[in-house]
């Protein structure tokens, strides 16, 4: 595993003398050394088309680094239809080679477009180039632009019923289909555990301590009962993560947070952002997507619906009858990673980039945390997390 003073030497030394992106198994070093030529090579699917000039969009920098490119096609290129805009995300800068590099997550998204996206039917963006280097973990992936074709979700987006049924029947897709498959050891072998994922972000990137940190600026929006209870937080965190070793296994998207998800013209819903895809169990997709998607009224009034929902939506993808008692305890065992991801995200570890607004933080945050008081998780666990 790289270490991040080798992280920072190897990319000083990529900065130092940039390759000129030419060929579709170039990787562009930075957004503005992307040429004609390249952008060509990765959509020019026509033969005679090319790409004659672009645009760069703004610069979007968070946990990765986002642009949009607008494209001129020569008349072979108009003809065919090849698309105007793309929507490219990488790993350009050095902070997220750091949070994307040191616990895979690189290397996720892009398989999750390359290898494990092709073999199911849920709704994300079509990739048209994904590409990593294992040695400097620069990386980028070009996808469809679906900003005047889907509805992206927002802090403001209020969820109906029917569009959370859609969100359980795109994760019981997902949880069902390889659920303690041969395939996760074999062709979905490159996938990381979520214990290793987890606990490689904990040590590696000092998340723990962000982790601590930021639940403790949080006072402010957590119950009263569960802040009193502070000392008992992490260690039932690292209960839930260590579960992952003993619960059934299959591929979890692991970051379906509301504005991860967009709304499709005929309502159903679509996610994006695969770079925490890993081998795990389905049980922190349902706790970390219920938790932050719906408010607390709707959650309270929802959440046993929803679940008994999923549970026959895993089992028609071909997945076991899951019992629900389990299930649901496994549930709120699991509202204690998704209160890490955001917890450790407002304590943002050092030198880790912005990657998220404060306010957002600290609302995923309020709804897990009420979520964790309503059922009173921290007394769901015995001596360990339900495996």
């Amino acid at each position: 595993m790289l270490t991040v003073e080798e992280i920072t030497r190897r990319f000083h030394a990529e900065q130092k003398n940039p390759i000129r992106p030419t060929k579709a198994t170039d990787l562009p070093p930075t957004f503005e050394s992307i040429t004609n030529e390249w952008l060509t090579a990765v959509l020019g699917s026509v033969p005679g088309a090319e790409v004659i000039s672009h645009e760069l969009g703004p610069e979007d920098d968070g946990t990765s680094n986002r642009r949009f490119i607008y494209m001129t096609w020569n008349d072979e290129g108009q003809a065919a239809g090849l698309p105007k805009s793309v929507f490219c995300k990488g790993t350009q800068s050095l902070e997220s080679r750091f949070i994307l590099g040191l616990n895979g997550g690189v290397k996720a998204e892009v398989n999750a477009y390359k290898v494990l996206l092709p073999k199911l039917g849920v709704i994300a963006p079509c990739p048209f180039h994904a590409i990593y280097d294992p040695e400097t973990l620069n990386s980028i992936i070009v996808l469809e632009d679906l900003a005047d074709k889907v509805n992206f979700c927002t802090m403001e987006t209020d969820l109906t019923y029917e569009l959370a049924q859609s969100q359980m029947r795109l994760l019981a897709e997902l949880h069902a289909t390889f659920y303690e498959s041969d395939a996760l050891d074999n062709e979905l072998s490159m996938f990381d555990t979520w214990e290793d994922f987890f606990f490689i972000t904990c040590d590696d990137l000092g998340w723990a301590d962000a982790s601590i940190k930021g639940f403790n600026a949080s006072k402010e929006v957590v119950p009263p009962r569960l802040f009193a209870r502070e000392p008992e937080v992490w260690p039932a965190t690292v209960k839930a993560g260590r579960a992952h070793s003993t619960m059934p296994q299959g591929m979890i998207h692991s970051d379906v947070h509301l504005k991860n998800w967009f709304i499709t013209p005929d309502g159903e819903m679509g996610i994006n952002d695969w770079q925490n895809c890993t081998k795990g169990n389905g049980s922190r997709d349902l706790a970390y997507c219920i938790s932050t998607g719906l408010t607390p009224e709707k959650r309270r009034e929802w959440e046993r619906d929803l679940l008994e929902y999923y549970i026959d939506q895993f089992e028609a993808f071909g997945g076991p009858r899951l019992d629900f008692d389990l299930t649901f305890k496994r549930y709120k065992q699991q509202l204690f990673m998704a209160l890490s991801w955001w917890s450790g995200t407002l304590g943002r570890p050092e030198g880790a980039p912005m990657m998220q607004p404060q306010e957002t933080s600290l609302e995923f945050i309020r709804r897990i945390s009420i979520a964790i008081d309503d059922l009173d998780a921290l007394d769901s666990f015995d001596d360990q997390a339900v495996g």
